[in-house]
């Protein structure tokens, strides 16, 4: 699977947030690397999207489409904004 960086989610984080994030810090919860969201590794498996920590290669954000939602998990991230 292809790894792309995080500019590829730039228009779904548009529909989640309402806002432009490619450029907002992320800090990642397991080894507190702070960087932009654009410098994030995103795979894009299947059903949804997945965003990894460049550093340290953990999970940070899921992001899944069913049903015509999109569903968010953020919990990898210490913080974003």
């Amino acid at each position: 699977m292809d790894a792309l960086d995080g500019n590829a989610i730039g228009g779904l984080l548009i529909d989640v947030f309402g806002a432009d994030m490619t450029a907002a810090l992320s800090t990642c919860g397991t080894c507190g690397t702070c960087r932009p969201v654009a410098e994030l590794v995103v795979y894009r498996p299947g059903l949804g999207q997945v965003v990894r920590c460049r550093s340290c290669d953990s999970v940070l954000m899921v992001f899944i489409a069913a049903r015509g939602l999109i569903c968010v998990d953020l919990s990898g991230l210490a913080s974003l904004g």
